[in-house]
Parts: C-alpha cells; structure tokens; sequence
C-alpha cells in the first residue's frame, strides 16, 4: 500500500481496521495526510470479509486510470479554443452503464466526464472494457465536493444542464453550442434536487411509451449525439 502511493498510484478507496497501530500505519497514515486520501475505519471483521489473504489491516482499492483536475482542465480547454462539452454524472453506481456511458461521450467528442468520490462507480478494469477503452482516453475527474465543482464551472462561463423528466422542454429544442457541463442522474432517483436546483437548463427526452424513462447510458447516447449533431453542424469543437 505504502509503496503504490509513493509509485503514484491513485487510490479508490482505503479501509483500515479500528485501533490499528504500528509503524508502518503511522506511515501510512502520514501519506495519506500529504496525498489527501480519504479512509474508513472498520472492524477487523468487515476487513476478514474481504479478503482471505493477509491484509495487516488495510485494504486498499487502486484505480485503474490516473484522475484529472477539472480546474486544471476548463482552462486548458479554453486556451485551446476549445468549447467545452463535459459530462457530469451524478449517483451513477452501475459498472457496465458507467462503461457504456464513457464509450458513448468519447465518441461524441465529449471532454471530460465528473464523477463524484461518494456514491458513484468505481473507475475499474470491468468499466474499463465496457468502455471498449474509452476509459483510457477520455479525462475523467473525481470530484470530493461536487456542489463546488459545479459552482466553479458556472463560474468559468460554463452552463449547466440537467436531463429530467421532471420539465418540460425536450433536449432538441435546446442548444448544445455553448461550453457547457451536461448532468445525468442515477434510473432510481435522477439527479441531486440540490444539484438540479443548480442548473441553467433542464431539459427531457419525450417518451412515446408508457415506460417513464431510459436506461441512463441510452439517454446519455441520445443527448450526447444530438450535442454532436449540432457542433459539428457549427463547426465546434
């Protein structure tokens, strides 16, 4: 553990048992003071659940993939003369969606995806192959406060759009040429109130059926394209 944090690894989650004291935790717990990692103390237990191998009292999961820093990221877009076109996924929990979703944004020309620390997927090899890869193309940037980063974005000129059902306007009466950060919520619960009382937009997918609404990857491929169909069409990028 000690030697994939000083290797730079980027850490999903950390578990330590409760009580827990040696030289090498003091160490440890020096780390993760300097690199921020966040950690939950448990009983040994929940530790011995886990795992059958010799844990010492930690668990650690490492990702796969090396986090980007929206606030280093919305500048460079910008000094490019990019438009940005980012994609912000709130409580999105499912492995293979979180997959989907990532193939579908890259193919779309999407910059980066935001995902919060809590409450969201982790970045693993199994989301990476149902991403077909994407995973290692697309920046993606984990959030610890996701309100804040929503309020920098708004700040940087960016607009935020929510897709609901809970509106009126469906997504191809809006338009997708400005920077702008689009939020997707879970299927169970959908976006935030707290979040979506933060958006400039809200926009729907109209349902033909009786079913009330799509499967979040699907809904994400929809609006992403029609963002495509429409900077493609103005020449943006």
């Amino acid at each position: 553990m000690i030697e994939a944090i000083n290797a730079g690894r980027e850490i999903d989650g950390l578990m330590i048992q409760q009580g827990l004291r040696s030289d090498a935790y003091n160490e440890l717990r020096e780390l993760m003071r300097i690199h921020r990692i966040e950690c939950r103390f448990v009983p040994i237990q929940k530790l011995n659940r886990i795992t059958r191998k010799n844990h010492q009292g930690v668990i650690a999961w490492i990702s796969e993939i090396s986090y980007h820093e929206i606030e280093n990221l919305v500048p460079t877009l910008f000094e490019e003369g990019k438009t940005p076109l980012l994609l912000v996924l709130d409580r999105v929990t499912d492995v293979r969606n979180f997959g989907a979703i990532a193939r579908t944004a890259e193919c779309a020309g999407v910059h980066a995806i935001i995902i919060p620390l809590q409450n969201s997927v982790r970045v693993s090899a199994d989301a990476i192959k149902s991403s077909a890869g994407a995973l290692n193309i697309i920046p993606v940037c984990r959030s610890k406060n996701l309100k804040a980063t929503l309020q920098y974005l708004k700040q940087s000129g960016i607009q935020l759009t929510g897709c609901t059902e809970k509106t009126s306007k469906n997504y191809y009466d809006a338009s997708f040429t400005m920077p702008m950060a689009i939020i997707m919520g879970s299927e169970e619960d959908g976006i935030s109130p707290a979040y979506l009382d933060m958006t400039d937009e809200q926009l729907k997918i109209e349902m033909a059926g009786t079913i009330a609404s799509l499967n979040v990857s699907v809904a994400a491929g929809i609006i992403l394209f029609e963002a495509h169909r429409q900077r493609v069409a103005e020449n943006i990028r």
